[in-house]
């Protein structure tokens, strides 16, 4: 499978905007050691360390740190200012020297990085205009609201789908099928291949918003029918193959997502009771030892 050359741009530039992030991911773990380990536990009150009103405060802390009792309430925004108390209590730690001066270091790399990031995106966006309808059709799939999202995921399976033989070829591709592990009648490993490294925790991504969605129940559905029998990890990895199955026939049609064609699945299937006639009653109270007359059942 070889994609176009534009294709294969985008594929590589996606790619390495992810390891980027991956990056800055890491940057930010070496920010929040640096401030468990000096007693500064702002993490455990605020939802997000690196909000713009954490910034403020570790900012604060990196440039004065003898400055031990300064009013945090005017840094705070919002319902978080119903916090001042327990966030001011938060944050009476003990910076050192050396771990201020590694939080500095990784905190202007994060900046430096989202600066690239921002670089990337500019020419992917740039690279990815003749792709627009398509990249509108990956948009309408549940589970799917970022361009980013839909132009990785592009750059990954590119837009021709005649490149993939059948939507079982592209979920083996994908690395989203079971390994077939057998020797002598023997299973060794049902698990899914190694195939994928990209693409799959994309999709992974995707199966997780989308069995939250509450305009589509669908897939949640599915989810938690799978997640009964085989546990969580192994039905996110089948909605994550559902998505890809998806994806493969909207791109070969050229059509959005068609929420129509899941309505009959997401509802409940109705059990079948057969209808019992009165020669199969009858024959039934004979096995039983009854026998049936004119004027009723005599044992």
């Amino acid at each position: 499978f070889i994609p176009p050359l534009q294709i294969r741009q985008i594929r590589d530039l996606m790619r390495y905007r992810f390891k980027l992030i991956n990056f800055k991911s890491s940057e930010k773990n070496r920010v929040q050691n640096s401030l468990t380990v000096s007693n500064i536990m702002i993490s455990s009150v605020v939802s997000d360390t690196f909000g713009v009103s954490s910034m403020k405060i570790i900012h604060h802390i990196l440039d004065d740190p003898d400055d031990t009792n300064f009013d945090v309430s005017e840094m705070l925004h919002g319902s978080m200012k119903d916090k001042t108390d327990i966030i001011t209590k938060s944050i009476q730690g003990n910076l050192t020297k050396s771990q201020a001066d590694k939080m500095r270091v990784s905190l202007q790399h994060m900046d430096n990085i989202k600066k690239h990031i921002a670089d990337i995106e500019s020419v992917v966006l740039k690279l990815s205009q003749p792709y627009l309808p398509q990249i509108e059709i990956l948009l309408s799939m549940p589970g799917i609201k970022d361009i980013f999202t839909a132009i990785a995921i592009l750059g990954e399976i590119g837009v021709d789908m005649s490149a993939f033989l059948s939507q079982k070829h592209i979920s083996s591709w994908a690395g989203l099928t079971p390994q077939n592990d057998e020797s002598a009648g023997k299973k060794k490993s049902v698990r899914v291949s190694r195939a994928g490294v990209y693409i799959k925790p994309l999709l992974v991504q995707c199966a997780n918003a989308a069995i939250k969605s509450k305009d589509f129940p669908y897939f949640k559905t599915r989810y938690h029918q799978i997640k009964k029998r085989r546990g969580h990890k192994k039905a996110i990895i089948a909605i994550a193959h559902k998505l890809l199955i998806c994806i493969y026939h909207m791109l070969d049609k050229n059509e959005p997502f068609n929420e129509e064609l899941y309505q009959i699945d997401s509802q409940p299937k109705q059990t079948y009771s057969p209808k019992i006639t009165e020669d199969m009653a009858i024959r039934y109270l004979e096995t039983l030892g009854y026998q049936v007359t004119d004027k009723g059942v005599k044992t």
